[in-house]
């Protein structure tokens, strides 16, 4: 039995915005209000399987660095409409998020994104598309190549049921996500089943890097990440055109960051210094 979403939305007591996009569906916003007044805002993307509510963490340190935080919730994911585990199109997902951005400049003059694993895909996809000013780029758990082994690959017959529900039911999700530590097994707005047209999307192979991002970046990376290394991390940043980049590793941190004062610490003075 799947979840009710609008009402979880409507009995939903923390702030929270609502978009409504261009195709009628709508996108849910989590927010962490600034301390003191502000026009300043970071936007949270999160990673596969995930929404915005695990970001909490981060949502209430950056609300305490003079920054509004919030939180989006993809399409198919967490309080969001759409079918579970799903994107109808890579065009459909650069409009939402560019929509999103749209929405949040005009409420805020600066406007970070902060990505963590599949959410860095989103921020840089939503970097490039947008015409809106981002001023800057916080990029956590990613990397461009995966280590190996940590996705079991799938049988032929598996292959084949899932190319036969690509091409007649392209919106019924047929591939389980499952890798060893995998978090939120005991929360129902995790989302582990997917569309094979969603899992095309996420590829870092596929991102266009040639164009230069003229904001501040700053990467960070696990010590103990089990998806992607120090060393792949460090080659899509330096894959990334930009004059203003800075990498760190997250001592003691896996994939799935949890957090502390110490991790934040490097992001909080990369904020100061640079806004």
């Amino acid at each position: 039995m799947g979840i009710n979403v609008k009402k979880l939305r409507e009995d939903f007591k923390e702030p929270y915005d609502l978009v409504t996009t261009s195709d009628g569906k709508i996108l849910f916003l989590r927010k962490w209000e600034s301390q003191s007044p502000s026009n300043k805002a970071i936007l949270i993307l999160h990673g596969i399987t995930a929404y915005s509510g695990p970001y909490e963490m981060f949502g209430n340190a950056i609300s305490r660095t003079g920054f509004t935080a919030f939180g989006l919730d993809l399409r198919g994911h967490g309080l969001s409409d759409g079918i579970r585990g799903d994107y109808p199109s890579k065009e459909r997902l650069i409009n939402d998020l560019v929509e999103t951005i749209s929405y949040l400049k005009k409420k805020f003059s600066t406007l970070l994104l902060f990505g963590h694993s599949l959410g860095v895909l989103s921020a840089l996809i939503a970097k490039m598309n947008s015409t809106e000013k981002i001023d800057g780029l916080i990029l956590l758990s990613a990397g461009k190549t995966i280590n190996p082994g940590v996705y079991k690959n799938p049988s032929v017959l598996q292959k084949l049921k899932m190319l036969f529900s690509s091409i007649f039911f392209p919106s019924k999700p047929v591939i389980k996500y499952y890798r060893e530590g995998i978090l939120g097994l005991d929360d129902p707005l995790f989302n582990f089943n997917y569309t094979l047209r969603f899992m095309r999307l996420v590829s870092f192979q596929d991102l266009n890097l040639s164009e230069e991002i003229e904001c501040p970046i700053i990467l960070g990376v696990g010590e103990y990440d089990e998806i992607f290394s120090v060393e792949s991390a460090q080659s899509l940043l330096d894959e990334i055109p930009c004059k203003d980049k800075k990498f760190f590793i997250m001592v003691g941190a896996k994939h799935a960051v949890e957090f502390t004062e110490e991790i934040f610490k490097e992001i909080k003075s990369w904020l100061v210094d640079k806004f």
